[in-house]
């Protein structure tokens, strides 16, 4: 019992695996999950291509300053204040190193968004690559099972006994065609042989008639009510004498 219960166990997982297993199924998840790839692909490079847009006004806004700043360090020193082109130059020296290190950061965000394109790119061609392998094969593995069916079902035809079965069909058809033609040929000649009978009594009562009504007329025996119609039927059988 319990052998019958672990081979049938056996046989529901192993149900289960060939269905999860089934090539069909995990292609057309393979073509899911890139399909599913490519939005978060793009999210992903919106927020590449949003950091280096951040960066390129940052650039902007410290170019306006390092522009401004430096027009009013000259604009001091042409009004003989020093102190006030000592602080506006600090300042400068400072914009003009934020404009560095966001210049240095705008150029590494654009080199991230021009990769990113490239392995979009390169994803999306490889995805279309692989999906329309992955319908051939799915087209190749029904045709497969197709074959397979056909296969299994040319394997379970018995051609012999078939065969045999025909056979011998045939021949019951045929005896019972020979024994219905015999019966047939038997009751047509026992209708014959009928036929025959009576045409044969007619023919003897006939000749017994023409025989009494021939003792009749010899005077060898007595004359009957109805001898007159045979009389007539013996003067029209014999032939007319010529005088």
């Amino acid at each position: 019992m319990w052998r019958r219960f672990s081979r049938m166990m056996r046989s529901f997982v192993g149900f289960f695996i060939s269905v999860a297993e089934d090539p069909e199924l995990i292609l057309q998840q393979n073509i899911r999950d890139m399909n599913d790839q490519v939005p978060r692909m793009n999210e992903s490079i919106a927020m590449v291509k949003a950091n280096a847009t951040l960066l390129e006004k940052e650039e902007a806004k410290y170019k306006d300053d390092v522009a401004n700043l430096t027009a009013k360090v000259k604009a001091a020193i042409q009004a003989n204040r020093d102190d006030l082109a000592g602080s506006f130059a600090a300042q400068l020296e400072q914009t003009k190193g934020a404009l560095a290190r966001t210049q240095g950061q705008l150029t590494t965000a654009r080199a991230a968004f021009d990769k990113a394109m490239t392995v979009k790119q390169a994803f999306i061609r490889e995805k279309e690559r692989k999906t329309h392998e992955a319908l051939n094969a799915i087209a190749d593995y029904r045709r497969a099972q197709w074959q397979k069916k056909v296969a299994d079902a040319m394997e379970q035809f018995e051609v012999a006994g078939i065969s045999e079965t025909h056979d011998e069909m045939v021949r019951k058809i045929e005896e019972m065609t020979a024994v219905n033609e015999a019966r047939m040929d038997l009751a047509m000649s026992n209708v014959d042989q009928q036929k025959i009978k009576i045409e044969d009594e007619a023919e003897k009562l006939q000749a017994s008639e023409l025989v009494k009504q021939f003792k009749i007329e010899m005077g060898l025996a007595p004359a009957s009510a109805g001898s007159t119609g045979a009389e007539k039927t013996i003067a029209a059988k014999e032939p007319q004498r010529t005088s």
